[in-house]
């Protein structure tokens, strides 16, 4: 027996990423759930953000924002990202974050953070209480710790979290990978 509930969002889990923003100089952090991946070529990705936060016009105004994936060592700072206003706290002084130069922008990116995802806002679509910036994907960063020796990212050692209904998981089990299901299976040898 299924209950029947209002529209709501329930699309969990999802990532929950740090998003910095503004000039080396004059930075800000955000934390934000509602992020994504769009389109592959270009590859694009979103973020949706409130018009009331702090970040809103900082991004509204340069036109660029870095995407900085988060993991378990930096929950604190997630959490704390998302409840304090840039507008009364150096996030990245408050929270001993590393700013470098993001390789396109002149945004800064988390050193903490494994991957690194550096975006040039395309179009702002207001959708009710968020307005979605989507961006075009200009360059990446990665750190090289977390390389196997293939030169594949291994996102499962970097930890990465997620967000689902106000709480904060770790990856469970590995179950496959895409195309396991139809994947033909090696014949043992006799």
């Amino acid at each position: 027996m299924k209950e029947l509930w209002r529209p709501g969002t329930i699309l969990y889990p999802v990532p929950a990423v740090m998003v910095s923003c503004g000039t080396m100089e004059n930075s800000n952090i955000i934390t934000v759930a509602w992020t994504g991946t769009i389109n592959s070529d270009p590859a694009m990705a979103y973020i949706s953000v409130r018009p009331s936060r702090y970040s809103y016009d900082i991004i509204k105004q340069t036109g660029e924002f870095v995407i900085n994936v988060t993991t378990e060592e930096l929950v604190r700072a997630t959490d704390w990202c998302g409840v304090k206003s840039g507008r009364d706290f150096d996030k990245f002084k408050e929270m001993h974050l590393t700013k470098e130069k993001a390789a396109h922008l002149d945004c800064p990116v988390i050193a903490e953070s494994p991957i690194n995802i550096e975006c040039k806002v395309k179009q702002i679509i207001p959708l009710g209480t968020h307005d979605m910036f989507i961006g075009e994907i200009v360059g990446c960063m990665a750190d090289t710790k977390y390389m196997d020796e293939n030169g594949k990212f291994d996102f499962a050692a970097s930890k990465p979290i997620c967000y689902s209904h106000g709480e904060y998981y770790g990856l469970g089990e590995y179950f496959g990978k895409f195309g396991y299901s139809v994947q033909k299976k090696k014949r043992k040898k006799r």
